[in-house]
């Protein structure tokens, strides 16, 4: 059945009334559905490249991509969907890794910034390059790199809507005020 025969399939049932076949439904099924399987199949990986488990690589990798590879902890927290003190338990086994340190925020007193270290990154441009050839390989033929571009578009939109605060970044005198969206 191709694409544009299911769609149609879809908006007969809405309009007949079945709201388990709404497309809003169907999408959030869909999305949820693809995350929970990519997560299994790519989490053994970074595991075991890093010895630390996926949460680890995307605070790396949030990190990695921030205006000198650091955020301060209530970004951090807000970019992940962790609680204050999730973020602090994750990144004590971070930093007890050699992969992340702390550094004082100038601006506030209370605040404290997680950096990268050199070792972290190291590690995550390493962790990055086989989670890459692990989602290369687990999605190898089923999109074309427009179909890629396209849908990263598409989740970029949803995602800023529904968590706005993911790229958040507090003012920081030493930083600019954005994150390139992951």
């Amino acid at each position: 059945m191709s694409v544009e025969a299911v769609n149609e399939h879809v908006s007969d049932v809405c309009a007949a009334g079945d709201p388990s076949e709404a497309p809003g439904i169907t999408l959030t099924g869909l999305v949820f559905e693809t995350a929970g399987g990519l997560r299994r199949a790519l989490a053994p990986g970074i595991e075991s490249e890093l010895g630390l488990g996926g949460l680890a690589l995307e605070v790396l990798v949030r990190l990695e991509r921030s205006p000198g590879t650091r955020l301060r902890m209530i970004d951090l927290a807000a970019q992940t969907g962790l609680t204050p003190g999730g973020l602090t338990r994750a990144i004590d086994r971070l930093a007890n890794a050699g992969f992340v340190c702390r550094e004082a925020c100038p601006d506030d007193r209370r605040g404290a910034f997680a950096a990268l270290t050199p070792l972290g990154r190291t590690r995550t441009d390493e962790a990055l390059r086989r989670h890459e050839r692990d989602i290369e390989a687990l999605i190898a033929g089923v999109l074309d790199t427009s179909e890629t571009e396209t849908l990263v578009a598409l989740l970029r939109r949803l995602r800023d809507r529904v968590r706005p605060e993911a790229a958040r970044v507090t003012g920081d005198s030493e930083a600019p005020k954005t994150v390139p969206p992951s």
